[in-house]
């Protein structure tokens, strides 16, 4: 019997695999337990349109990440804070201000969780490494200078 897997089962298969089982397994445990559904045409058909629908917002989504990955390359943004004489700075810069300060002067929305940079704990220009999207990481300027 052909089984559609509804959820990881141990050395059977992964959630979305249409795999072949003995009938009383089939029925005894993988529906019963509610891990996995019957293959009919009708399942089988309603999960490829689910996947074409999952690979074109994945397209879509790394297309957009691509122009983004364009538009940024290129960009700086300056990032003001309080520091001392010698340049030291009070706490550091830190992901979310540099995501509201993406947000602010470029007008993109980046999360502060995609954003890879050591603490920023003194005046200067720094580099920071933004995970566009997988594979895709664009490197922003970062001037921190003092108010």
């Amino acid at each position: 019997m052909k089984v559609l897997l509804l959820e990881d089962v141990k050395n059977v298969g992964k959630k979305g695999e249409v795999i072949e089982a003995k009938d009383g397994y089939a029925k005894n445990f993988l529906i019963k337990e509610k891990v996995g559904v019957e293959a009919t045409s009708e399942v089988l058909k309603q999960v490829a349109e689910k996947k074409a629908k999952i690979a074109k917002h994945e397209a879509k989504a790394e297309a957009e990440a691509k122009v983004l990955f364009e538009e940024i390359k290129s960009k700086k943004i300056i990032v003001k804070v309080k520091a001392s004489e010698n340049g030291k700075i009070f706490g550091a810069v830190t992901h979310k201000e540099i995501s509201d300060e993406v947000k602010k002067q470029l007008k993109y929305d980046i999360d502060k969780k995609k954003i890879e940079i050591d603490p920023i704990k003194h005046l200067g220009i720094y580099k920071a490494e933004l995970k566009l999207y997988k594979g895709i990481k664009a490197e922003l300027k970062i001037e921190v200078i003092a108010l």
